[in-house]
């Protein structure tokens, strides 16, 4: 059986990351901030909720200890836990801004490896799954045909190149985990005001992809629903 924890696990894409895999034949870890709708989604799932916020050291190490102590070790780590940014124009962000996001999408994003790692590698086959973007790609916020190079968002679009560099640094890092990256898309979610033309489960098919990769699956990749994406 293999056990998946998923950060931000409750609404979106995470649930609907979290629904697929139980589907599949995953244990599902519901990693939530909100003891209460973390709860009631995994209660829905059929899931086990895990109390934990990726900006606090503290409730990491304790996410990381509840699931060492109770599951023993996880297969599957997905990385989706992610804010936007304030709707201001470019000018007035300020640094308060940027740590805020960056403190979820980046830093949370390392936290919760660094305490969840000594778990994965006690797995046969243990592989990471980062939620980045295609707003975080040069090549896709260059090219005026696609949707990507539209939204001015410095912080959001910045953070998430930091996340598929972290992705391929901790690939090379680790030859002993697969570390890649899913790119979800243009997605009908909370994030965009359901505005995005793909459905959520369309949205998660790159991270259910890389989720459900085998032994011999790629890692340092960068991938949407429709394969490699350019960055």
């Amino acid at each position: 059986m293999t056990t998946t924890f998923i950060t931000g696990a409750n609404k979106s894409l995470g649930y609907e990351t979290a629904r697929r895999l139980i589907e599949a034949g995953h244990t599902v870890l519901v990693g939530a901030r909100d003891p209460e709708r973390g709860q009631a989604a995994a209660d829905a799932l059929g899931a086990r909720f895990v109390q934990i916020d990726v900006t606090d050291d503290a409730s990491v190490a304790a996410a990381a200890a509840d699931v060492g102590a109770r599951e023993g070790s996880i297969d599957v780590l997905i990385n989706n836990a992610g804010v936007y940014e304030p709707h201001v124009p470019a000018e007035q962000i300020t640094a308060t801004h940027a740590s805020a996001v960056f403190e979820v999408n980046v830093i949370g994003l390392v936290r919760v490896t660094h305490a969840f790692l000594p778990l994965l590698r006690k797995s046969a086959s243990p592989v990471i799954v980062n939620v980045s973007s295609g707003m975080g790609s040069f090549a896709a916020t260059h090219d005026a045909e696609r949707v990507e190079s539209r939204p001015v968002a410095p912080l959001y679009t910045s953070s998430k190149a930091a996340v598929t560099m972290l992705t391929t640094q901790y690939a090379k890092a680790w030859t002993d985990v697969k570390v890649n990256a899913a790119d979800p898309g243009y997605t009908a979610t909370d994030f965009n005001g359901h505005r995005g033309p793909q459905t959520v489960t369309e949205g998660t098919d790159a991270i259910v992809e890389l989720a459900t990769i085998g032994v011999d699956g790629p890692t340092g990749t960068f991938r949407d629903r429709h394969g490699a994406v350019a960055w």
